[in-house]
């Protein structure tokens, strides 16, 4: 007796279209299609995990050199004052004091530029 894979195939495209759902077009309905998307989509996921950390980085530096800015330092010039001054606080917490916490920063500030003129 010829046999096919009935429940175990249905089962499987089943899970390959819930994966889909949403998508438009053929890209949710068409077997071919949507194994292609999901590729992709897969890929696309994958990389952008990184490219995130990355874009987040350039966020705290951007917002970190305007702050740095208003009170007379360059961004360069700030990071250097901070390693010379021995302060170990990374670009995400400097970016958030910077907008929540003002006074705090500019405590940090003034700190860096001593230590740059030291």
């Amino acid at each position: 007796m010829r046999t096919t894979k009935g429940s175990a195939r249905t089962r499987a495209k089943r899970r390959l279209y819930r994966r889909a759902k949403g998508y438009r077009g053929g890209r949710k309905n068409l077997l071919r299609t949507v194994k292609e998307t999901l590729i992709r989509a897969g890929a696309y996921a994958y990389r952008d995990r990184r490219v995130r950390k990355r874009e987040f980085r350039k966020l705290w530096v951007i917002r970190i050199n305007a702050a740095v800015r208003e009170r007379g330092l360059r961004y360069g010039e700030f990071i250097h004052g901070l390693k010379k001054a021995g302060i170990e606080l990374d670009r995400k917490a400097l970016s958030e004091m910077a907008i929540s916490d003002p006074k705090a920063f500019d405590s940090v500030v003034e700190q860096a530029k001593e230590a740059l003129a030291a």
